[in-house]
């Protein structure tokens, strides 16, 4: 069986709250623009894009995206933390023989830079992918599960071929997760470590 995974980023592995409020929060303030951070971070996982466009007229939104972009490495992600059990999570798959690829729908720069920060210990970054565009990056990858935090990740798990493993630490709860079809549904990254011993050695989903 097959034993390598892919995991979300935001909210999955890492803890990214703090840095991309204090992004949006000098977005804000260098644009003129009102931005509710709090209620950014609440709904973290679609593109940047689509979440600029609740604060701003369609045709700012590029050159405000890019602006974010600017800001992000020195203000987002030196704040950054690992979720609970994220490392835990990559050395099962690891002492298992298996790969690990992170995909996500932050930009490559920001990703890579990201998980380097946190010294995730992965084979892959992929960025700039959402939903059931992930699903071309873990097929190649050769992921039999993709572990994510928001509904959208079901959608990447089963554009992918991949066993759907969804965490609530994003904005749903574990009984949402498994209403939108997930596989599998954990509190958090710490129960994944005892739920993957049991997948590779019964060759199920448990």
């Amino acid at each position: 069986m097959t034993t390598s995974v892919g995991f979300d980023l935001d909210m999955t592995l890492a803890d990214t709250r703090v840095g991309i409020a204090a992004a949006m929060d000098e977005l804000s303030a260098r644009l003129g623009v009102p931005i509710d951070s709090a209620a950014v971070v609440r709904r973290l996982g679609p593109p940047l894009e689509m979440e600029l466009a609740n604060w701003m007229p369609a045709e700012q939104v590029a050159a405000a995206a890019e602006l974010y972009r600017e800001i992000y490495p020195d203000i987002g992600v030196p704040v950054h933390t690992a979720m609970d059990g994220a490392h835990d999570a990559i050395a099962a798959v690891r002492a298992a023989g298996g790969r690990v690829i992170v995909v996500t729908g932050k930009n490559p720069r920001d990703a890579a830079g990201t998980v380097e920060a946190l010294g995730l210990a992965v084979d892959e970054v992929v960025g700039s992918l959402f939903g059931a565009g992930k699903g071309s990056a873990l097929a190649r990858f050769g992921a039999a599960a993709y572990v994510g935090d928001h509904v959208a990740d079901i959608e990447a798990a089963r554009a992918g071929g991949a066993v759907s493993v969804a965490v609530a630490t994003g904005p749903y709860t574990v009984e949402e997760l498994r209403e939108h079809g997930a596989d599998v549904a954990l509190p958090d990254l710490t129960e994944f470590a005892g739920w993957y011993a049991r997948w590779c050695r019964r060759d199920e989903v448990r």
